[in-house]
């Protein structure tokens, strides 16, 4: 007897050929993230390049009742793209287009498989670039179901703030088109800020339309090193209040400090608790906003203030600060890590993280604390012996205090990683039961068959 899934298959086929596997290696791949959930293999996997595509597939498998998982690059760190349900395994990468650029109104019209890099690359003779920078090479249709962040958020906004429109195929396979090209409008429910976010559970984005941001005149990065990491913190805290613009302030403790110092060659800097610094303007504004910084950090303790002027040694160290994953879990071989993802109001910021890196070092687990600082928002990377489901178990409860700690301070589950299957149990503490209802009266009234990325966000 035919399942609905390969019924799907089958008439899938009929447009796009071999672009549907179900070749083993290549369900494998997208059986997972970067995460530590147990994979899922999907029943096939559909390479779309169109939005013709994504309709008919969506349409067919809302018709006989199979699981979608959308699937861009695989970086998420929740379990975004892992297909509990199996069904197919919508890759959306091939969608690289960049479609109408308007340079004096500073938008783009992109499909989701195009990556920040290859955006950047194509604005660079533009004099114009995208700044959400999450660190990693995902696709900005997946930073937009994600709700993604990075180090630029402090100056230029997430992803949230950087979206004008989007278009997006719902379930049943309608394709709708939210937002526009005016910086502003007062309209209706905002259906844009509804998708973003919503981690495939409500439609599958396939255009988005980015607002752009002028190249700066000048740009300077530096470092400074602390003492303790409470004065750091509170270094962070006192910019922040004092209003001075900075385009990136990020913080490394010294055990992430030490990581990146071995993994990605930094000479010169000591295993001590490190602000990592970038201010955009004119030169002027630069070396204002540069003085003023060194002046708060000196005054807190801070050990020397590093400038880095020219573009290759300002790549050399955000490279570094981009590869604090990477170079956390080489600290100890065989290892895996998980990430916490808590983001509190700023005043609260010097007592989450000192506290987090206490409950971390009382866990007896290595843990590495970096963290896009400037609003709030810090990372405890966790690390565990690969294959020890002991280990698994003890970094995730390490992971659930630093949370609830978070939480109790004002705080949230995730800053920037979403969801997911990963923190599906603090969304409800955190919103309440009757704001989660409402969450899951939005997702039945667009999605009533439940087969859109089904097992994250909410439990069942």
């Amino acid at each position: 007897m035919t399942t609905p899934a390969e019924t799907v298959i089958a008439a899938a086929r009929a447009f796009l050929g071999d672009r549907i596997s179900v070749n083993r290696a290549v369900r494998e791949q997208h059986s997972r993230g970067e995460d530590t959930t147990t994979p899922t293999l999907p029943d096939a996997v559909a390479f779309v390049e169109t939005t013709e595509e994504v309709s008919r597939i969506l349409a067919l498998c809302h018709q006989h009742g199979v699981a979608v998982t959308p699937f861009g690059a695989g970086t998420s760190l929740e379990g975004h793209v892992n297909p509990v349900r199996a069904g197919v395994s919508l890759d959306l990468s091939r969608m690289k287009a960049v479609l109408e650029l308007n340079e004096e109104d500073m938008d783009v019209l992109i499909e989701p498989g195009v990556t920040r890099q290859e955006l950047n690359a194509f604005l660079r003779d533009k004099g114009l670039f995208f700044p959400v920078d999450p660190g990693s090479h995902a696709t900005i249709g997946g930073m937009c179901a994600t709700r993604a962040s990075g180090t630029n958020a402090v100056r230029y906004g997430t992803i949230r703030e950087n979206v004008l429109g989007l278009e997006v195929v719902l379930a049943d396979g309608r394709v709708i088109e939210t937002g526009g090209r005016t910086r502003k409008a007062s309209n209706g429910y905002d259906l844009t800020r509804l998708f973003i976010g919503s981690e495939g559970t409500l439609g599958v984005i396939t255009k988005v339309r980015l607002r752009l941001h002028g190249i700066p005149e000048a740009m300077s990065a530096a470092v400074c090193q602390f003492p303790t990491l409470a004065a750091a913190v509170e270094t962070v805290i006192t910019v922040m209040q004092a209003g001075i613009p900075v385009a990136r302030i990020e913080l490394l403790d010294e055990d992430q400090m030490e990581a990146c110092i071995r993994y990605s060659k930094l000479e010169g800097f000591a295993p001590l608790t490190t602000l990592f610094l970038e201010f955009h303007g004119t030169d002027a504004s630069v070396k204002e906003q540069a003085e003023a910084v060194e002046a708060i950090a000196g005054d807190l303790g801070a050990q020397g203030f590093t400038w880095a002027t020219d573009a290759q040694a300002r790549n050399r160290l955000w490279q570094a600060r981009h590869d604090a994953y990477w170079a956390a879990v080489a600290l100890k071989p065989a290892h895996r890590g998980i990430t916490t993802d808590v983001c509190v109001p700023i005043s609260r910021l010097a007592e989450a993280v000192v506290q987090a890196k206490a409950t971390a070092l009382a866990s007896g687990l290595t843990s590495c604390i970096v963290g896009h600082v400037g609003d709030g928002n810090f990372h405890c990377l966790i690390l565990f012996p690969d294959g020890d489901q002991e280990g698994l178990e003890r970094a995730w409860a390490l992971d659930r205090a630093i949370v609830a700690q978070g939480l109790a301070l004002g705080g949230t589950c995730s800053g920037e990683h979403g969801i997911g299957m990963g923190k599906r149990e603090f969304l409800e503490q955190e919103h309440g039961p009757e704001a989660l209802a409402v969450m899951r009266s939005v997702k039945v009234a667009l999605d009533p068959r439940g087969i859109m990325n089904p097992g994250k966000m909410f439990r069942n």
